[in-house]
Parts: structure tokens; C-alpha cells; sequence
């Protein structure tokens, strides 16, 4: 993974997190307090996700324990044991994957080319 760590924003913004990698790579997330608590998302996983939802919009779903069906924490949530949408989404958009949708709990991911 790379050295640098970038700052963004979670989906709500009402906290912040870091990160290192990139979608292609995979990435470390750091967050909490201090940013002490860190998960691993591999760049196959991404690539699955983004060609699971490939010109879609749909909700982001960042409960938990019970992200909507269809969205995209159900999808991640069967992945990992932790739903990280609000992290992921925030990541996607930052690489230029993926813009917020028409409402707020959104994310429309763009079109994969072929």
C-alpha cells in the first residue's frame, strides 16, 4: 500500500476517515478515533463491485446490520463481515468511480467501459 494517506469525509460527513491504495490496488481504511482501527479491501473486490453496479444508481446502504436490499452495503456486507459504505462510497467518488445520486442516500456508480 502506499505511505500517503488521504482524509475524506464519510457518506453522512459527519465524521472523517483515511485511507491508503486505490480501487485498483485495493485499500487500508483507517478509522475512529485517532484513525487506530484499520480493515483491508482488496482491489478485486472493487472490481466485482463496480462491475456489479456498472451504470447503476442505487442506495448506498450504509446500515450496519441491515443495509437495504439491492444496494450496495448488501452487496459489501456479504463480502467482508463489516458493511463499509460509508467509507467505500466516499472512496469510489473521490477516484472519480462513482458520483452521489439524486438523493442523498444514493450513489450512482458510472459505466464500466468494455
Amino acid at each position: 500500500m502506499s505511505e500517503t494517506r488521504i482524509t475524506l469525509p464519510t457518506w453522512d460527513g459527519r465524521a472523517k476517515f483515511q485511507y491508503e491504495g486505490s480501487v485498483h490496488q485495493g485499500t487500508t481504511v483507517y478509522v475512529g478515533r485517532n484513525f487506530k482501527h484499520k480493515f483491508t479491501i482488496k482491489g478485486n473486490d472493487y472490481a466485482s463491485m463496480l462491475a456489479q453496479f456498472s451504470g447503476q444508481e442505487v442506495s448506498i446502504g450504509t446500515s450496519f446490520s441491515n443495509p437495504p436490499k439491492g444496494s450496495l452495503g448488501e452487496w459489501l456486507k456479504g463480502k467482508h463481515s463489516r458493511c463499509g459504505t460509508s467509507y467505500v462510497g466516499p472512496i469510489l467518488i473521490s477516484e472519480g468511480f462513482a458520483e452521489r445520486g439524486a438523493d442523498r442516500d444514493r450513489i450512482r456508480v458510472r459505466r464500466l467501459s468494455t
